[in-house]
Parts: structure tokens; C-alpha cells; sequence
């Protein structure tokens, strides 16, 4: 075991706050399919590594600036998402869960191979819109940590006042409940439904911009991803505070873990939610969450 600095712990700590922040929009997008539909898209990191290719193809290899790439990313990845829904998972309405998850399995190593074939398999540099670090005392933090942050705590208050005062967001919080009694009172469930996969794929795009610029573009890259389902299973799978509450702990914790038990480096976010499921199987948020309902 290695003893740290307050420096060097301040340094981890934020370090994993970023990284907490990422598998928060991942695991974002993961909770809205399965409190809408009860179906679980286990190709949501998929949809975080393609996001990562198309920014990297408008930003790097068609030369368009920054935030305009990122732009016509985030079109890209919700008509994409749209489109998985309306296209493809629509049609195994009324099937096994598992055939689902079968499904979006599949499509995440489909995904995988139309991005190597396109792009190559090979690792990319994706540039951050913000370059430099900021010197706050002896902790040095990236610009691009520091702007994954503010995004993702952006993303997620937009996404509450959503739901709470937007039309559309009552409406899908209703089809969450019961799709039949939505169905009965007029919303349209089928377009909500393609909306809500949109609104995942576009979190996975953010998730993807994000990240680029803090390590490679790969078609690796998804299997954060699995990370991100830990997190959202920690926090308690359904709640979206939760989820983020469980990303955000496990990235903290995940920096610590690896310089502390350097051969178990990689596997501590699988720990932490082996052992939540042990002491509190519904995960720490869901109960109050059910409660709320």
C-alpha cells in the first residue's frame, strides 16, 4: 500500500471526479431506456465511442471548428439513437427482455467493426476545445477534466428542470410509470420512446467529445461503458440521482484503488458494486426512489 500526499490525493481526487462525471453521462443514458421501456442497452458505450469517431471525423479530418463539430456530432448521434429505436429495437416490442439484451449486445460489437472498418483500429487524438491546465496550489487539473465536469453537472441540472417543467419531460416521466395508461391518455408513446434512445445517444456523444481529448479514440473505448452499468447499479438501477451518485463514487474511488492495490488495478469498480449488491442489493438510492414514485 502506498502512502499519499494531500497533494497527490487532491490530484487523484479530482482526476477521478472527471472520470465519475463521463461514467455519469454514460450511465444517464443507460437509466432513461430502462425507466421508459424496462429494456437495458448494453451498447451504451457503443454509443459513446461512435460519438468519439464522428466528432473525431468532423473536428480533425474535415478541419470544421470545434464547437461546430460538436454540434453536428450530437445531431448525428440523436437521429442515430432515433433511428436504433424506431428501426430496429420497436420491432421485439412485446419480446423477452433478453432478447433485447441479446440485441444490444449485438449491436455494440456491430459497432465496433463499422467504426474499425471506417476509421481503422487503430488510436486517435481527438483535441480538447479548451487547451492548458489550471494551478489551483499544488494540484494541477486539465482544462478538459475541469470542462467534463462543469458539463456534466450542466447536463444533468437541464436534465432535471426537464423533467419537472417541460412538457414532453412530464410526459415521458408518465410513460416511464405505465405506457399503457400514457398510451390511453393520448401521448405518443412510440415517438417518446424514440426520443428518450435519442436523448441516450446524444449523452453518449457528450460522454465521447469529452473523453477524446483526455485519451485515445479507439473502438476500444465502449468498454468504459461497463463502468458506467457498475455506477448505475451501485446508485440503484432506475434513479438517475442514483446513478450519478454511484458513477461519481466510483470514479473517486477508482484512482485511489489503483495506486493502493496496483495488481488489482482496473477491477475496482466491479468491487464496489460486488459489494453494494451484498449490503444493499437495490443499490443506495432506489428504495428512496421508489418511495418518491
Amino acid at each position: 500500500m502506498t502512502a499519499l500526499s494531500f497533494a497527490d490525493a487532491m490530484q487523484l481526487f479530482v482526476v477521478g471526479l472527471s472520470q465519475g462525471c463521463l461514467y455519469s453521462l454514460i450511465a444517464i443514458g443507460l437509466v432513461l431506456v430502462y425507466k421508459a421501456t424496462e429494456q437495458v442497452n448494453f451498447a451504451q458505450g457503443e454509443f459513446m465511442m461512435l460519438g468519439a469517431f464522428v466528432g473525431y471525423q468532423f473536428i480533425v479530418l474535415m478541419g470544421m471548428p470545434y464547437w461546430l463539430g460538436a454540434m453536428l456530432t450530437l445531431v448525428f448521434m440523436g437521429a442515430f439513437g432515433y433511428g436504433v429505436e424506431a428501426l430496429v429495437v420497436r420491432r421485439l416490442t412485446g419480446q423477452p427482455v433478453f432478447t433485447v439484451f441479446i440485441l444490444t449486445l449485438a449491436l455494440g460489437i456491430a459497432l465496433r467493426a463499422v467504426a474499425g472498418i471506417i476509421w481503422g483500429f487503430g488510436n486517435y487524438s481527438l483535441p480538447a476545445p479548451v487547451d492548458g491546465n489550471l494551478t489551483l496550489g499544488p494540484v494541477i487539473i486539465s482544462w478538459a477534466s475541469v470542462l467534463s465536469i462543469v458539463v456534466t453537472a450542466v447536463v444533468a441540472s437541464a436534465l432535471y428542470l426537464f423533467f419537472r417543467y417541460a412538457r414532453q419531460g412530464v410526459a415521458m416521466q408518465a410513460l416511464s410509470l405505465n405506457q399503457l395508461a400514457a398510451f390511453y391518455m393520448g401521448i405518443p408513446v412510440k415517438r417518446l420512446t424514440s426520443s428518450i434512445w435519442a436523448m441516450s445517444a446524444i449523452f453518449g456523444g457528450i460522454a465521447g467529445l469529452l473523453l477524446g481529448p483526455m485519451t485515445l479514440v479507439s473502438t476500444q473505448m465502449g468498454f468504459i461503458g461497463f463502468k458506467a452499468f457498475a455506477g448505475a447499479i451501485v446508485g440503484g438501477f432506475g434513479s438517475i440521482p442514483g446513478a450519478v451518485i454511484g458513477c461519481l463514487l466510483i470514479g473517486v474511488t477508482e484512482p485511489f484503488f489503483d495506486i493502493m492495490f496496483p495488481t488489482l488495478k482496473g477491477i475496482g469498480a466491479y468491487l464496489i458494486m460486488f459489494l453494494v449488491l451484498l449490503i444493499r442489493p437495490q443499490g443506495l438510492l432506489a428504495q428512496i426512489y421508489a418511495k418518491k414514485v
